[in-house]
């Protein structure tokens, strides 16, 4: 993606309704570790839709997330994650994120949106690059994606701290208070815009 916000900017570009395909995209994230490194872990259970215009800043994106299906390679992590000390999976089953404009940005686009953790709402902005618009093997469209923003976990009552020998706090085994988020999304279209 170069410029600009219409369709004649991006080839192949189809206006519609596109449903987020779980099998090809990637839910991630990266923390501070220990003050030292950083630890990485995804999301298996997401969901979502995009619904695209003729103006690309007409577009809106909703989607949805299972906390409970945080994975960070470590079990015991995980299953500290999940508690009602981190993200409360019992409580907070849904995480959702939805779109509240679209804006040409930086040679991408900036999708602002709310994006809702543990029952509290935040403004989100992802900045995102279209990656292309092609046609798969089964006779549909795809169109790939990848987003990032950068997020406090306090904003969102992810706040617990425990000090560390030395100074600092830890989160479970985990420290930093900001969270990077990487998301890899392959969208097939499901209805195209009425002519």
């Amino acid at each position: 993606m170069t410029t600009a916000a219409t369709t004649t900017s991006i080839p192949g570009h189809r206006a519609g309704l596109w449903e987020i395909d779980p099998v090809h995209s990637d839910v991630s994230f990266t923390v501070r570790h220990m003050m030292v490194s950083k630890v990485r872990g995804r999301f298996a259970t997401f969901a979502g839709e995009i619904v695209t215009g003729e103006d690309v800043t007409r577009s809106s994106v909703t989607a949805s997330i299972d906390p409970a299906s945080v994975d960070t390679g470590n079990r015991l992590r995980d299953k500290d994650l999940r508690s009602g000390r981190f993200l409360d999976a019992e409580n907070h089953p849904l995480w959702t994120f939805r779109s509240t404009g679209v804006r040409a940005d930086a040679g991408g686009f900036a999708v602002d949106g709310e994006l809702t953790v543990k029952g509290v709402t935040r403004p989100v902005t992802l900045a995102v690059e279209l990656n292309g618009v092609g046609p798969d093997g089964d006779g549909g469209t795809r169109a790939g994606f990848s987003a990032s923003a950068t997020i406090d976990r306090n904003d969102f009552g992810v706040d617990i701290k425990l000090p560390l020998d030395g100074g600092g706090v830890v989160v479970g085994d985990v420290v930093g208070d900001k969270v990077h988020i990487s998301i890899e999304i392959e969208a097939v279209l499901r209805r195209a815009a009425a002519p």
